[in-house]
């Protein structure tokens, strides 16, 4: 009989994950070679990361942001309102440079959602940006320096009455609703509802339900397409995200400045609101992870990089919280997939700290990924390192000479995943596909 989740180990619920993804249920193929190649790209994945035997060769990915849309002759304004056109233009992508894995088509996101909610927190093609430009986050203090016994208190209360009510304009007039876990009992309860009955709140809920079919619409898009990749040989390799507690705070609720304040002004309230963080971040990974059968969460790690915090600061205010979301997913058998944007050279002894063959990282900056193999690479998959700057910038023969000198320093005995460091907007194809020649002649195992 067949052992139930609870009853699983970590490692035995990685395994059954990575089972669900190399033979999903119920997956068709264009051909009996697409299941083939879907399942050695998938393969090949699973044996760098759990660094227990080596894969055929270097896996690859090639990770880009609103690049698709360039390659296929579109903007990403387009790929943002027509979600038909975007799907071609990654498809595009994927097909015709054949990486084994890719994020999906989720990056450009859905325009007509933000416009209907009048999201504040992003300007994005078409709203705030060139119609040929990536979208832009907006910097501010959308949680007030005082709000903080209010976050850690009622996390959800604090989310639905103050904090998206400032970051959607359409959802402001919520910040009247009632504090559901007030209402207790017969006496008194109607006058609870009473905001319910106000024009503004009803404006508030109708602009949520045009907002929900729209994204209804966005999902079944974004599916559709997962399925059609999936059928030609390419596997998706997140199911979704979460984050650092140190990035949730700092990105969209405190702001940069906000947070950088507050590590001197009030640290022991930081550090509460981030420990109330860690286990809101994990299920919501792990639930990610579970319901689609795929073990790779993403994590962009935005406020962790070299120059942004000193080392006894990260190792107080990042770390510490991160490493229990790693280890809270790990152990529900996901794969942390963190992508340390910007420069983590000094980081690589302390984020080492971690059970082996349990996580993926992607390194955008490193100096000397011969040492991140030395450090963190003996515990962790490594990926990346491939400049995005020299995929725009550069020539094939450079890219072929880079890619060559990561795979000396980094493939031996596996655990390494060929790709570029950082999302990219712009590139010479010639180049991406020089890099993906190199991988393939350079990254096979004898």
């Amino acid at each position: 009989m067949a052992k139930q989740w609870n009853e699983m180990t970590s490692d035995e619920k990685q395994e059954a994950l990575f089972a669900k993804w190399i033979s999903p249920d119920g997956a068709k193929y264009a051909s009996p070679q697409a299941e083939a190649d879907y399942k050695a790209r998938a393969t090949r994945i699973k044996d760098a990361v759990q660094m227990k035997k080596l894969p055929d060769r270097v896996p690859l990915f090639v990770l880009p942001s609103f690049y698709p849309m360039t390659y296929a002759g579109i903007t990403p304004k387009d790929a943002m309102y027509d979600y038909e056109k975007s799907n071609m233009a990654f498809k595009k992508f994927i097909v015709d440079f054949k990486p084994d894995g890719h994020l999906g088509a989720a990056v450009p996101g859905p325009g007509k959602f933000f416009d209907i909610l009048d999201y504040k927190l992003y300007s994005w093609p078409g709203h705030g940006v060139a119609p040929e430009h990536s979208y832009q986050a907006n910097e501010g203090e959308y949680m007030k320096a005082d709000e903080y016994d209010a976050l850690i208190e009622d996390p959800s209360n604090y989310f639905n009455k103050t904090y998206l009510p400032r970051v959607f304009g359409a959802l402001e007039p919520l910040q009247a609703l009632p504090t559901l876990t007030g209402i207790l009992e017969m006496y008194g309860v109607a006058f609870n509802f009473i905001p319910f009955g106000l024009p503004p709140v009803q404006a508030a809920y109708k602009a949520l339900f045009e907002a929900g079919a729209e994204a209804l619409k966005y999902a079944g898009a974004i599916g559709a397409f997962g399925g059609e990749i999936m059928s030609l040989g390419y596997p998706t390799i997140v199911a979704g995200f979460t984050k650092a507690p140190f990035d949730v705070i700092g990105d969209t609720l405190r702001g940069t400045r906000g947070i950088m304040v507050d590590m001197y002004r009030q640290p022991d309230k930081l550090l509460k609101a981030m420990e109330v963080m860690v286990p809101i971040m994990i299920k919501m990974g792990v639930g990610s992870a579970v319901s689609s059968g795929n073990p790779f969460i993403f994590i962009p790690l935005h406020k962790g990089a070299d120059g942004f915090l000193s080392e006894e600061q990260y190792k107080k205010f990042y770390w510490p919280t991160l490493k229990k979301v790693f280890l809270g997913l790990i152990a529900e058998g996901v794969v942390p997939f963190p992508a340390a944007e910007g420069g983590y050279n000094s980081r690589l002894d302390i984020v080492k700290d971690l059970p082996k063959g349990k996580t993926c990282w992607l390194l955008d900056k490193i100096d000397d990924m011969a040492k991140a193999k030395k450090t963190l690479g003996q515990v962790a998959c490594i990926a990346g390192n491939m400049p995005s700057a020299l995929l725009n910038l550069g020539t094939p023969q450079q890219i072929k000479d880079y890619a060559k000198q990561l795979i000396d320093s980094c493939a031996k005995g596996g655990g390494y995943i060929m790709s570029n460091g950082s999302f990219f907007d712009e590139a010479k194809p010639e180049n991406i596909q020089a890099m993906v020649d190199a991988t393939k002649e350079y990254g096979v195992y004898k």
